[in-house]
This record gives C-alpha cells, structure tokens and sequence, in this order.
C-alpha cells in the first residue's frame, strides 16, 4: 500500500486549518513538512512554531524533512513539537549514525535524504538502521519543478538493497510526482509520495489524493 503525504510548502497558509481537514478527510496518511533554513538549499521556510500549528490541527503522522545545516542540534526541539519521522540529509551531517540513533532515541521514525546526485550506496550500511529513506527526486529548495528521470535508477537500486537487509523499509520520493507518474515510480519500488502541487491543485485535495491512489 502505498501513503501520500501532501507538502504543505504548496498549502495556502491563509487557509491552513482548512487545507489540513481537507487532507484529514483525504486518503493521504501523512503530512509532509518542508524544513529549510537558506543555506542547505537556496530557500527558507518552516520552523517550530508551524510544525506544533499543524500537530494541534491533525493526528495524521507527520514527516519533517529537515534540509538544513546541522541537523542534529534541532532534531529534539522538531521532535517535541510534533514531529513523527525526522528525515536528515546525508549531505548535511558528517555524524549521522549519531542523528539516527538521537532521533529514535527519542522515539521518533528515523529517515535520510539523498539529493539526486548523490549515490544510494553510500548509505547501504545505514539501511538496517533507519525506518524510511528519501530520494529526492528534484534538487531541494523550490517546488513545482520536474521529475529527474534518473532517480529511477536510485529507486530501483535501493528497493534491491533494502531486500537485503530491511524489508520494511519505507521508500519516499519527492518532487515531481503526479498522475502521470505516480503509478511507474511505485512500480519501481516507492511507497511514500510527497505531493505539493499535485494535492493542492485548484484546492481540492480530496480529490487530488484520490486520483492519485487510483493510480497505483
């Protein structure tokens, strides 16, 4: 089965509370947060106080992707306010096996990030470790961009890795999902889709998510 998490960097924040019930009644199964902080990436977006706003607005589960630098001093604070599965990026922590190990210690799903460049088999010693690993599947920092066909070849690789040694492994993808895809990339392997514009299109969100899980 596979799980939607609609990007809330593609919500329309002066209707937020709306936007968020709208996904509640939806089929989507988690809330996707997009955390950057202007140096990681070329962009800036949310922080604390949005991720405790949308956590007393849902009881879906929400998946904080923190594409920032140094990651590891805020994962306790992201986790505090609401955060069910922090994802860091293997580019942004020279420590990571440290952050994994923090963010499950302090009970929460623990994720890494890859940017489309980067290899997956850096992480192969990482996968037993973690509970869902992100390919980026356009370069972080800005929505509404278009799938890199390549990454199709970092799905496949790690869905063959994680046969080895994590079965249960959670495979996101990021940027550039819609209905004219969705259905190949879950083929390959994907099962947790972050959708922006896709869910959010004309506000119908229901809607949206609907037509998307139809198409797998």
């Amino acid at each position: 089965m596979i799980k939607i998490a609609p990007s809330v960097l593609s919500a329309d924040f002066s209707k937020l509370k709306e936007q968020i019930k709208q996904i509640e009644k939806s089929k989507a199964e988690y809330i996707h947060i997009d955390v950057m902080d202007g140096h990681f990436v070329p962009n800036i977006s949310f922080g604390f106080p949005i991720v405790k706003t949308i956590r007393s607005l849902t009881s879906l589960t929400i998946d904080v992707h923190l594409m920032i630098e140094n990651p590891s001093e805020y994962v306790k604070e992201f986790i505090e306010s609401g955060a069910d599965i922090v994802t860091v990026h293997y580019e942004a922590d020279v420590h990571i096996d440290r952050t994994i190990n923090l963010i499950r210690s302090l009970g929460a799903k623990s994720s890494i990030a890859l940017n489309p460049g980067t290899p997956v088999n850096l992480i192969e010693n990482l996968i037993s470790e973690v509970d869902m690993v992100l390919i980026m599947t356009v370069n972080p920092g800005f929505g509404g961009q278009k799938f890199i066909p390549y990454c199709k070849n970092k799905i496949e690789e790690l869905k063959k890795l994680a046969k080895k040694s994590n079965e249960n492994l959670l495979i996101e993808v990021d940027g550039g999902i819609d209905i004219n895809n969705i259905e190949e990339i879950s083929k390959l392997g994907a099962n947790v889709f972050a959708v922006g514009s896709s869910a959010f299109k004309d506000g119908d969100i229901e809607n949206n998510v609907d037509k998307l899980i139809r198409r797998v």
